[in-house]
């Protein structure tokens, strides 16, 4: 085990660790107002751990793998007692389990629990990451005076509303996890899934959708069919939707997000309620998509500096209240808020022959391209589920060679120019067909012509055959393009299967079985000024 805790200790950066001689007991049972158990093991040095400081963590996923090794473990060796709580239905907790939707309560009684406990000190902190982060957000209201502080990464406080519609509806997200997690305590479950991904992927393509989940498993996944059949706004969500509670989180927060993590949009908006609400809360963002070591790492060394600081009633190593990591730069840079308020925005407007410029558009005949939901547009790289394929920054060169992909490009830039914000695009646009999708992207064009993707967005219309503006939120960024570059912006119709393919025909998306093809129009010109909406800040 010794091996174990030096190679964790290595790939997270860690100091070194107080002991590495801890005591595992497995198994204890967490009562629930319902009458079911759930079930923890406490982690915890061979001597001395009573009364030590308190990492509550609560997982979907078990308590054993890399919950145990690279999160339990290190926090155990460097001054933590550490409690992993398994979810409901999972794991061998009582109950069924019902994805996100019963976090609240039974969160609530755990930390009741904990507190009661004879080993239990004055002071915990609650972490985690993903789901692990998203339980945190559940209780961080409502938390008895024993919890000082908590780090929730790579997570958001209404998990799962972003990806439903009334906008786009993020399809890869939704049904990679609830298929992975329906099958996740069978044997080899781990091998099985990274092998299973390519036949998962193919079944996404099914019509109709609703039976995507029994063309993998046999059988309905309930998550999966939730998320086909409830809007964002359908109130059946309600009982996992926390956002606006976060004003009320009174304990110190820190936030850890990647700029290609698919939870950042969310994370940000929790972000600045606190800061809005004057709550003592700081924020990190690294270059990092969801699923990443060096982020794993950062959310350890968070608590061992941060968290542990409050726990032992200490201030933590003072830092600015942001700290992003900007890429292109490939530095990381400290702010008072965000955004920062520094950076203005400034509008790239769409021109004639693939041209992007600051300068107004003049007249022109609109681009168009032909949309085939059977040959839907790929997503590449960005804001991925996918453990095959990569997520993150990646050449787009095979995308924008595509007949189904516009692109717009700067000349090549004299100077730096920085990108630190929010982004979004006004598209003018028109379909041949009522329902279609906007999908835009930006670029970091190389001196070697290399075009990698910074950042994205997806809008659904559903009165796509008249020519109007389409605004596309994009995903928020940090970002420096460097002189002797080029911006570009990608302008298509979808990117699957990271959102789903539009059929075309405003069906249902959980009942559609025909697909339709579209003729899109993007148009620039005085009275339809498209435009890419950069928050800037010019760089000598």
């Amino acid at each position: 085990m010794n091996l174990s805790s030096r190679l964790t200790q290595r790939l997270q950066h860690l100091p070194p660790p107080t002991t590495r001689d801890l005591v595992v007991e497995h198994d204890l049972p967490v009562p629930v107002r319902d009458g079911a158990t759930l079930l923890a093991d406490r982690w915890s040095p061979a001597s001395g751990g009573d009364g030590l400081p308190t990492a509550l963590v609560r997982s979907a996923y078990g308590r054993a793998g890399a919950n145990a090794a690279q999160l339990a473990r290190p926090l155990a060796e460097r001054g933590f007692q550490v409690v992993i709580v398994s979810s409901r239905g999972t794991f061998g907790s009582g109950g069924s389990f019902d994805a996100f939707r019963c976090e609240r309560e039974d969160g609530l009684d755990t930390l009741d629990w904990v507190v009661k406990q004879a080993w239990c000190g004055e002071s915990m902190i609650l972490v985690g990451g993903s789901y692990l982060g998203y339980t945190v957000w559940s209780v961080a209201d409502q938390l008895p005076p024993q919890v000082k502080a908590i780090i929730p990464a790579v997570s958001e406080s209404g998990l799962t509303l972003d990806w439903l519609p009334p906008s786009g509806f993020s399809l890869e997200i939704p049904f990679l996890w609830g298929t992975q997690v329906a099958e996740q305590e069978r044997p080899r479950a781990v091998l099985r899934n990274m092998l299973g991904e390519r036949k998962k992927l193919r079944a996404m393509r099914t019509l109709p959708l609703s039976e995507a989940d029994t063309a993998v498993l046999g059988e309905h996944v309930d998550y999966v069919q939730n998320v086909l059949t409830h809007d964002a706004d359908d109130p059946f969500w309600a009982p996992l939707d926390h956002r606006e509670r976060v004003a009320d989180i009174t304990v110190p927060a820190s936030l850890i997000g990647g700029w290609y993590d698919f939870f950042l949009p969310g994370q940000l908006r929790d972000f600045r309620t606190l800061q809005e609400a004057g709550r003592p809360a700081r924020l990190t963002v690294g270059p990092w998509p969801h699923f990443s070591l060096p982020l794993g790492g950062q959310m350890v060394r968070e608590a061992l500096t941060f968290g542990l600081a409050h726990a032992q009633n200490e201030n933590p190593p003072e830092r600015a209240a942001v700290r992003l990591y900007v890429m292109g730069e490939n530095t990381w840079r400290d702010f008072d808020s965000w955004p920062p308020e520094e950076y203005a925005p400034q509008r790239f407007h769409l021109h004639a022959d693939g041209l992007l410029s600051t300068d107004p558009s003049g007249e022109s005949t609109p681009d168009s391209y032909r949309y085939d939901p059977s040959d839907p547009t790929p997503a590449v790289g960005g804001a991925r589920m996918t453990v095959t394929q990569r997520a993150g920054r990646v050449d787009n060169k095979a995308l924008e060679a595509r007949p189904d992909v516009l692109t717009y490009t700067t000349a090549v830039l004299d100077q730096d120019v920085e990108v630190i914000g929010e982004v979004a695009a006004e598209i003018w646009f028109r379909s041949s067909l009522p329902s279609a999708d906007v999908f835009v992207r930006l670029c970091d064009v190389d001196e070697r012509g290399r075009s990698f993707n910074i950042c994205d967005g997806l809008t659904a219309l559903v009165d796509a055959d008249r020519a109007h503006s389409a605004t596309v939120g994009m995903w928020p960024t940090a970002h420096r393009f460097k002189r002797g570059h080029r911006i570009r912006v990608q302008v298509s119709s979808g990117a699957f299967p990271r959102y789903n393919r539009n059929p075309g025909t405003g069906e249902p998306r959980a009942t559609a079985h025909t697909l339709r093809s579209a003729d899109q129009q993007v148009f620039h010109d005085p009275q339809h000024p498209s435009a890419i909406l950069l928050p800037v800040r010019q760089v000598d």
